[in-house]
């Protein structure tokens, strides 16, 4: 075992204990109708393969802050690797979180080819996405962005106002700068254009069984992101706690989220050692 690694598996100790988590193994099966945090999954049509759960960095996030930046590069970045140790190789960052140094720390401490590394640019033109991607590499210390989402799409017509920074996403696609592109949306005009475009690969959507920060009530979103995953996109589900309006009913959101059958993988920005451990836990122990 790495230093690194009983480092952080011995600190999570008491937590992991009263808890009663069970560590599982990365790549491991569930049995019928139960789900892990740990499950492979693969996004969509894009042939990458990832944790079910990602470590979400952008719980309140904006202006380059959020719940989970304040806990410092040491303290996030310890937060990732732990996830990393118990199977979670999806780490979900965007500019506008300020997350990428925390990221960067704790992909020097795994293989970069275990790891699926999504990020978020607010970028609408050519010149601004091609920047962000040069900037974004830097700053995350890796050569390539598994994948770029334009972030926080709101726009009926954002595939055609914004079709230069699409064109930018696609070419480096084709370069191999990004395995996949696509967007995370905030309007239900946006979200319905993406499951119609094409050009979107993977789709970040809100999704919660109230309806707490969403698009769109529960059944009207679900039923677009059913449309997109017929489509072969990957969909990602977000705000799965409704941005903690759901922090007492953890059990019920999970359930809704694994039982609607849209979701390929969802994100949830824990923001310590035992709330990673207990969301884990509590994944395995859903019940369909």
């Amino acid at each position: 075992m790495k230093r690194r690694e009983f480092i952080g598996r011995a600190a999570s100790g008491v937590g992991a204990a009263w808890l009663g988590f069970k560590p599982v193994a990365w790549g491991s099966t569930a049995p019928a109708g139960r789900f892990r945090a740990a499950d492979v999954v693969t996004l969509g049509s894009t042939g990458i393969k990832t944790s079910r759960l990602a470590c979400g960095t952008g719980t309140v996030g904006f202006n380059h802050h959020s719940n989970q930046t304040a806990l410092g590069i040491q303290g996030l970045s310890d937060l990732l690797l732990q996830g990393y140790d118990h199977g979670l190789r999806f780490f979900d960052c965007a500019d506008s979180y300020g997350s990428h140094p925390h990221v960067a720390a704790a992909l020097k401490k795994v293989p970069r080819d275990k790891v699926t590394v999504l990020t978020k640019s607010w970028s609408r033109d050519g010149d601004g996405m091609r920047g962000d991607l040069e900037r974004f590499r830097k700053e995350l210390g890796t050569d390539y962005l598994d994948i770029c989402l334009m972030h926080c799409l709101t726009e009926a017509d954002w595939t055609d106002r914004y079709r230069s920074a699409m064109d930018v996403l696609e070419e480096a696609r084709q370069k191999g700068i990004i395995r996949a592109h696509g967007c995370s949306c905030h309007s239900i005009e946006a979200l319905r254009a993406a499951a119609k475009s094409d050009w979107v690969q993977v789709d970040l959507a809100r999704v919660n069984p109230i309806g707490s920060h969403m698009d769109a009530e529960p059944d009207t979103v679900v039923s677009v992101l059913r449309e997109m995953k017929a489509r072969g996109k990957g969909v990602i589900g977000m705000k799965i706690l409704g941005q903690g309006d759901m922090r007492f009913r953890v059990d019920e959101a999970l359930h809704y989220a694994l039982s609607r059958g849209v979701l390929d993988a969802f994100t949830i920005g824990a923001e310590s050692r035992s709330e990673q451990l207990d969301l884990i836990n509590r994944i395995s122990a859903v019940n369909l």
